[in-house]
């Protein structure tokens, strides 16, 4: 049972000016190869590939809903990027590579983008697509009465225009180095006009599939399973392989081990990484394990109780053994964090050197509770999220931590639907969290962390230092200068403390012998299943 460990890494340089269309104005990211680019997306080509059969896939976070517009959780996202896609794809490297667009042209100021779309590209439905439906996708995204999340994402869009049936401009109000990357899969896919004009549609998107992506819904099942087919018309000549995939919903994750030893799941991306473990001597299976853009994090609301203190904050940070607390939650599996998810750290992250509040020190910890008013500490709630198993060793852990601080923790276990409700209302107190982001730091920060109305700042820091450099990084197009906005921006949010980003697990996947040609993204997104196939 081979077990093989690819290294991911971006170049910051080739992602942002690749990315952003920065290679000197005029035409970037031109299409390659007789599908425009396309076998540069999902993972790699396969000459030997056949066609036919279902691959069933375990899962043990099932998605509140599968609405592409309206539902954040990586949960969602994981599983919908196979049925809608948008005008760009989220290479593994970093680079947003041309997907629904054939290709794309960038003005010399970086305020004017302008996309070729790639013809023959079907609905579900079975409407063709036009530059209509992308204007009408996302002008519905960036409008922010219609609620979705990304809207923000969407803010520096001036105006999109549609001068023919294959051509979409895209006008900024000022210039935006990631544009490229939002326009991708989380909230950048693209329906037909008229998706969301009835009060029922966005429910009916659990039920039926508008998207382009190469499959297509058929079933969605609360508790038990979501059934994907083949889209027929799918524009890729020949792909996908698969006549279907089925995505079985598991109780937890020893459930998941379960299943695949006994061979009922062909695949699964294990919650916990050190169950791979368990499967060693396993005949029949094969792992992968990668580092990834995911971070399991500790949120401390900037308007709740006693955190409102900032050495309240760097307290708890200072508290924090983040070893202790990856070693009880995944086994030591992954990566200790600083200020940014492992696989961008080397291209995006601030060294941890130079971030004096990642490292334990209970004596200043002890200093700054005393200086805040609280020498003997206080009785706060930690919430965690049901199905998430790595939280409940790692609250376990925390609070043991917190004690010589007296800082006593309350563990209240919640549904992941009543968790991204307080998320999306601001009101995340102190909470743990589970996120991945698409490789680029504008995407990972800005959303999240900008004060409104420009960004979320779901945690309510509302930090005018941190406003500034988010502003700043969006807004250069130099790489090297890039990095060192962001790499100042880490600073303050370490000094700060609005999160405590604890540890990146090991991306571990696990498929039977007969799943061929199956690339894992390091967002843990199912991209793969696009390309991959099965034996016979």
């Amino acid at each position: 049972m081979p077990l093989s460990t690819p290294r991911l890494t971006i170049d910051r340089r080739t992602a942002l000016l690749a990315g952003a269309g920065l290679l000197g104005g005029g035409l970037a990211l031109p299409a390659r190869g007789q599908d425009g680019g396309a076998e540069a997306v999902y993972g790699p080509d396969d000459p030997q590939a056949r066609r036919g059969g279902t691959l069933t896939v375990a899962i043990a976070n099932e998605p509140p809903n599968l609405d592409p517009f309206h539902q954040a959780g990586d949960a969602r996202t994981a599983i919908t990027v196979l049925m809608y896609q948008g005008l760009m794809f989220e290479d593994a490297s970093g680079v947003a590579k041309p997907l629904l667009a054939e290709s794309m042209a960038v003005s010399d100021d970086g305020l004017t983008y302008t996309f070729t779309l790639r013809r023959g590209v079907r609905f579900h439905t079975g409407r063709t697509m036009t530059s209509a439906d992308v204007k009408y996708s996302y002008d519905y995204v960036r409008n922010p009465a219609n609620g979705s999340p990304g809207a923000l994402d969407f803010g520096t869009i001036a105006e999109i225009g549609a001068p023919d049936d294959h051509t979409v401009v895209v006008r900024l109000s000022e210039p935006n180095a990631s544009l490229p990357m939002t326009l991708t899969n989380r909230f950048g896919g693209v329906v037909p006009v008229d998706t969301f004009a009835t009060p029922q549609a966005r429910a009916r998107l659990s039920q039926q599939s508008v998207g382009t992506g190469p499959f297509m819904l058929q079933e969605f099942r609360p508790q038990s399973h979501i059934r994907m087919a083949r889209f027929p018309n799918y524009w890729r000549q020949g792909q996908p392989y698969l006549d279907g995939v089925l995505f079985s919903v598991q109780p937890n994750a020893a459930s998941v081990l379960v299943a695949l030893r006994s061979r009922r799941v062909d695949l699964a991306l294990l919650a916990r990484p050190q169950d791979a473990e368990q499967l060693q001597g396993q005949a029949g299976l094969n792992i992968t394990s990668a580092s990834s853009l995911r971070q399991c994090s500790l949120d401390l609301d900037g308007n709740h109780a006693q955190l409102k203190d900032p050495r309240v904050r760097q307290a708890i940070a200072l508290a924090v053994d983040k070893d202790a607390v990856m070693q009880a939650s995944i086994s030591g599996k992954g990566k200790v964090l600083g200020t940014i998810p492992a696989a961008m750290q080397e291209s995006w992250g601030a060294p941890i050197s130079a971030l004096p509040n990642q490292k334990p020190d209970m004596a200043r910890a002890k200093a700054l509770l005393a200086e805040a008013g609280l020498p003997d500490g206080f009785t706060m709630d930690l919430i965690s999220i049901i199905g998430f198993e790595w939280m409940d060793p790692a609250g376990v852990t925390l609070a043991q931590q917190l004690a010589p601080l007296g800082i006593r923790l309350n563990i209240q276990r919640v549904e992941l639907g009543v968790w991204l409700n307080a998320y999306r209302s601001r009101n995340m107190r102190f909470t743990f969290n589970d996120w991945g982001t698409q490789p680029d730091p504008h995407i990972l920060y800005y959303r999240h962390f900008h004060s409104q109305p420009r960004g979320a700042d779901f945690r309510n820091w509302n930090n005018a230092e941190g406003d500034r450099l988010l502003d700043a990084g969006m807004a250069t197009a130099d790489p090297a200068r890039r990095k060192e906005i962001y790499v100042e921006f880490q600073k303050v949010v370490d000094a700060s403390v609005p999160t405590v980003m604890l540890f990146s697990p090991d991306l571990v996947s696990v498929a039977q012998q007969r799943v061929r040609n199956y690339a894992q993204h390091p967002t843990g997104w199912w991209f793969g299943l696009a390309k991959a196939w099965i034996a016979a």
